[in-house]
């Protein structure tokens, strides 16, 4: 009852906007189109501009969907200006509650008064975002700093409409074999521990301590210091920083800044959290994000709020290297190929059927100058060309994605003539060779040596129970079959295997078998190996 009741109040804010009037043009299904047609509002009249009633009814919807209107507010290449120009306004322009009503959850959440906390705090509000606002304060200490104080009964609200959410998730994939496809209720379900994650100050401070221990003195981006006596779950002290907000691109300009050098560094902070650390901001709207313009020509990103981050698996990174590396050079043999490999796609999907669809989307975006390719754009096309190929949305890149949209929406907003390809190709080739040159082979290696040789005292057992189990089955069948193929490539790798471990284990001990002549354990796991190698 509750999400109808939620989703008929959202029906009511979209008409009493008339946001309808933004999908003039649009081809829509029969019921839509009698829906609006029958609309009590189709007769209201507004003296406010489609952005400014757009900004509205998402700030009445709440902090969901704001934040939905925060990431469309980057993407110029897909909006009209003037609606990008009033969506900027969610960044940090959300009505704020009261000052008093701050104090009173600081002084909940610290278990102290606020005098006693802060020799001075002010109750006015330095910005407001959809999930908490941020006051200036100052330490007995003498440092300045900033407090971020979490909205009152934010949680409710958000539970709500999660709910209302996962029930259209749900009726979508049970109407719309489109819509099973996005696999929607997982999605969803990956937002639910995004933005649960972000009401968690302790959290956000521990995210904002970790990115800055990554950039420990960079030159291209600065995280503020967390002040941890206090922080509590609903209230986040950092040090408070200095700098132009990176929307004001008119300030920015007089002050001499490199507007170029601003928005390449900005691509290579993205590239470098993602394949460097594997953890990266994920929320880099400008509202985020200020400058250091101290040394204008070498400009300096100030992150703020750390509520939002990504992480990723080394297959991950690896399956995203390829695949950008391949669009790079246009090969979409091996584009297809990565998607099938991946399972973003079904196995048996064609690879040349694919390659086909591929290419028919992308040599028409190449044959423009590369500074004017949007990768968002390119994103857009290819994911409605795999609809044919049930291509299967995965929800733990999503995350990047977003962050990646919003990173190239920033670039071109700094630098219009911002080449993305030729800022992420050599760092991307950079990684694949520390990654699977002769030298990141011989890392990894290296890494994971200690580890084989813990193991190897339990590999002749493992072995014998591999054999003795095989030789069971055998044993029970009256015509003797040919061993599956599984079987036999998993004795090759086990051998394989073995024969390493044996001579890794014989390293630390080389002196004892030069002087003795021997190494019975190393010996027996080499000659096990070569058993399963050789003779199977």
């Amino acid at each position: 009852m509750q999400q109808l009741r939620r989703l008929i109040r959202i029906f009511l804010i979209i008409g009493s906007y008339r946001i309808d009037d933004l999908l003039q043009g649009v081809s829509l299904p029969w019921y839509l189109r009698l829906a609006r047609a029958l609309s009590p509002w189709r007769f209201k009249k507004s003296n406010l501009s489609r952005g400014e009633r757009l900004r509205l009814a998402l700030e009445e919807l709440g902090p969901i969907y704001i934040k939905f209107g925060q990431l469309l507010s980057t993407r110029r290449d897909l909006l009209p200006d003037d609606i990008a120009d009033e969506l900027i306004k969610l960044q940090d322009n959300v009505p704020p509650f009261c000052g008093e009503v701050a104090r009173n959850i600081i002084e909940q959440d610290l278990g102290a008064p606020v005098d006693k906390l802060f020799a001075e705090f002010s109750t006015d509000v330095l910005a407001s975002a959809s999930v908490a606002q941020v006051h200036s304060a100052r330490l007995h200490s003498g440092e300045e700093v900033v407090v971020k104080v979490v909205r009152p009964d934010i949680e409710k609200v958000i539970r709500k409409d999660l709910k209302l959410l996962y029930l259209i998730a749900k009726l979508t994939s049970k109407i719309s074999a489109d819509g099973r496809r996005l696999r929607p209720v997982e999605v969803v379900a990956d937002y639910e521990n995004t933005i649960m994650d972000e009401l968690d100050m302790q959290r956000e401070a521990a995210n904002a301590s970790a990115l800055r221990r990554n950039f420990e003195g960079s030159s291209q981006l600065y995280i503020p210091q967390v002040h941890w006596d206090y922080c509590g779950e609903r209230v986040l002290t950092l040090e408070r920083i200095y700098g132009v907000p990176i929307g004001e691109i008119e300030t920015l300009k007089s002050l001499g800044v490199d507007m170029k050098k601003l928005a390449e560094h900005g691509v290579e902070i993205f590239f470098t959290q993602v394949f460097r650390d594997a953890f990266f901001h994920a929320d880099m709207h400008p509202g985020n994000i200020f400058v250091d313009a101290s040394d204008p020509l070498n400009p300096r990103y100030i992150a703020l709020d750390f509520g939002i981050v990504g992480s990723l698996t080394p297959d991950d990174q690896s399956y995203l290297a390829r695949n950008l590396l391949a669009f790079f050079k246009q090969d979409y043999h091996r584009v297809a190929q990565l998607h099938i490999d991946s399972g973003w796609v079904p196995a048996d999907t064609r690879v040349n059927e694919l390659e086909a669809a591929i290419r028919s989307v992308c040599e028409p975006i190449f044959a423009k100058p590369l500074n004017e390719i949007s990768f968002g754009q390119l994103l857009l096309k290819l994911f409605q060309t795999a609809r044919r190929f049930d291509m299967q949305v995965q929800p733990q890149l999503v995350l990047l994605e977003k962050t990646l949209l919003n990173i190239e929406g920033l670039g071109r907003q700094l630098y219009p003539d911002l080449d993305l390809w030729d800022t992420a190709y050599p760092f991307l080739e950079n990684w694949m060779e520390q990654r699977l040159g002769p030298r990141g082979v011989f890392e990894s290696f290296r890494e994971q040596a200690p580890e084989w040789v813990e193991q190897a005292p339990h590999i002749p057992q493992l072995i014998f129970n591999l054999l003795q189990e095989r030789n069971q089955v055998v044993s029970h069948k009256s015509t003797p079959e040919p061993a599956p193929r599984t079987t036999f490539r998993s004795e090759k790798v086990l051998g394989v295997a073995t024969l390493l471990l044996a001579g890794w284990s014989a390293v630390p001990e080389l002196p004892h078998i030069i002087a003795n002549g021997s190494h019975w354990e190393s010996g027996a796991l080499a000659l096990v190996g070569i058993y399963l190698i050789v003779i199977r």
